[in-house]
């Protein structure tokens, strides 16, 4: 059963690859957009029945923009990449994973708040150098700093391909020798730190969504700006709802390669590797998210 699982996995790690090379996440990326296009259209809508205290009006808001979130989590994103990457590339109990997810989007939302009502309030920022703000500062320091959270999964995975030995692989020592020949599998999937759960929080949370912006600035204008702040993390459940799908998917692709070596002497290698392969996959998503805003 174990080799079966492993063998389902690399067919959908083939699968995905495919899809990437035949354009189909362009596709979708194209699709994304233009029912975020939509959606904007209906929270517009929605703003207008809000402010003339028409019945069900903040329910449609509220709804509106969380269809906003999960369409604009279907596009190409950065909070995907490094959450689908880290899920991937760590052993990491899919209950945590989520939460980090969760927390990543919301904080996006935070982020959006914070820049909205500091710019307003303070700055007296319009929208265009709002939105300025977030595509050509935020969203580089994003980028890079997921980039280097993927550099720092490789560096790991290297850490643990150190030679291994044929003796005792489930312990930390080996029982012939009494030395340690490399890392076990529990060690390679030791679970990351706060702090580590932090910086991934930090790295997506740091760029705002501008659909986010849209409604918060919108709603700061026609002085109903409860509603715009209730707005954005309703967006932000929505981008968390995607995120955390790809998060699981990640882990549970994760466990089903692996499976087939679980009793492996190779299987801390093995683990190791898919780390790299993981955090190169992040380095190279997030490069090319950052050189497309430079």
């Amino acid at each position: 059963m174990r080799r079966v699982l492993t063998l389902a996995g690399i067919a959908v790690l083939i699968g995905l690859l495919a899809m990437w090379w035949s354009g189909s996440f362009d596709r979708l990326a194209y699709w994304a957009a233009g029912q975020q296009m939509a959606f904007q259209n209906a929270i517009a809508s929605a703003l207008r029945a809000a402010r003339a205290e028409q019945p069900g009006a903040v329910f449609a808001l509220l709804s509106a923009c969380f269809a906003y979130g999960l369409a604009h989590a279907a596009g190409p994103g950065h909070g995907k990449v490094l959450i689908g990457g880290y899920g991937m590339a760590r052993g990491v109990p899919l209950l945590r994973l989520s939460l980090i997810a969760l927390a990543s989007s919301l904080g996006q939302a935070v982020t959006a708040v914070a820049l909205v009502y500091t710019g307003v309030t303070l700055l007296n920022l319009g929208r265009e150098a709002m939105v300025g703000v977030t595509e050509d500062i935020m969203a580089p320091v994003s980028y890079a700093a997921i980039a280097l959270i993927g550099g720092w999964l490789v560096w790991r995975g290297l850490g643990h391909l150190r030679p291994v030995s044929t003796h005792d692989q489930e312990v930390a020592t080996c029982a012939s020798c009494g030395h340690a020949h490399g890392p076990t599998i529990a060690e390679v999937e030791k679970a990351g730190t706060l702090r580590e759960a932090l910086v991934l929080i930090a790295g997506i949370a740091v760029r705002p969504c501008t659909g986010a912006l849209f409604v918060l600035i919108i709603t700061w204008q026609m002085r109903i700006g409860a509603l715009g702040i209730a707005g954005a993390f309703a967006m932000a459940l929505g981008t968390a709802a995607v995120t955390i799908a790809v998060g699981l998917g990640a882990g549970a692709l994760r466990g089903s390669v692996l499976a087939g070596f679980a009793k492996s002497p190779r299987a801390a290698m093995l683990a190791a590797m898919v780390e790299i392969l993981a955090g190169g996959l992040v380095v190279v998503l997030a490069a090319g998210l950052l050189f497309r805003t430079l």
